[in-house]
């Protein structure tokens, strides 16, 4: 078992040691191993070639993706070649432009076994287009308040992975957290200072960060079409 990612190897070993995993991580900045995959018919990746300004928030490490960053796939395979099973991700609202929702281990593994016992033991097993996920997408005002919070409430900042930093889950719910304090002190500011110099700033906080939210929409919407014009039905 391997897995494969757009990072350059130094991340992707870093990912195998803090996630303490049995098996190896390869990194493919250069889409070497994804591009030969579908030269082989076997299975044909995502890659978003968008800005990476969303994603660079993120971190504190320069974010490398030369030639983009592919979503997620899964394909198993024999020792001679036959597909056991094949899912990509098709970044889109649904799935929160690729973010979340994955096939869980357990069905994978099902699948795997039902394509070397059943009936089509011979066959390439198809494209799979409605697993069984590991989990759905949050809300999208949800997941956006979220990325507002992560940011302190000055800009959205994602939740990408650091060597080092705590899983997303928990990143996730600690800066939910943050909108009692949030809201706390506004409710305290009103209380306390003039009403219409804080009606003012509250203003420019909701226009400031709804142009954050817009531009963050039209980045993620702009990579899903760019890439939606470069895939293929393999």
């Amino acid at each position: 078992m391997f897995a494969i990612t757009s990072e350059p190897q130094h991340l992707a070993s870093q990912a195998n040691e803090h996630w303490e995993l049995n098996f190896e991580n390869i990194g493919d900045p250069h889409q070497e191993i994804s591009r030969t995959c579908s030269e082989r018919g076997w299975l044909t990746l995502y890659a978003n070639r968008g800005s990476l300004d969303f994603l660079q928030g993120g971190t504190d490490w320069e974010v490398e993706h030369p030639k983009g960053y592919f979503q997620p796939g899964v394909i198993a395979l024999t020792n001679k070649g036959r597909i056991l099973y094949r899912w990509r991700s098709i970044p889109s609202v649904n799935n929160l432009n690729g973010t979340v929702a994955r096939p869980s281990a357990g069905y994978v593994w099902s699948s795997i076994q039902q394509s070397m016992s059943g009936e089509t033991a011979s066959e390439d097993a198809p494209l799979d287009e409605d697993p069984e996920i590991d989990q759905g997408p949050p809300p999208r005002p949800l997941f956006f308040g979220a990325l507002i919070a992560n940011g302190w409430f000055l800009k959205l900042k994602s939740f990408a992975y650091s060597p080092g930093v705590e899983p997303v889950p928990v990143r996730f719910k600690k800066a939910l957290s943050r909108w009692w304090l949030f809201g706390a002190s506004w409710i305290i500011a009103f209380a306390l200072l003039p009403v219409l110099p804080i009606s003012l700033a509250l203003l420019c906080w909701v226009v400031w960060i709804g142009y954050q939210i817009k531009k963050t929409t039209m980045n993620l919407d702009n990579q899903v079409a760019l890439v939606a014009s470069n895939g293929t039905n393999r």
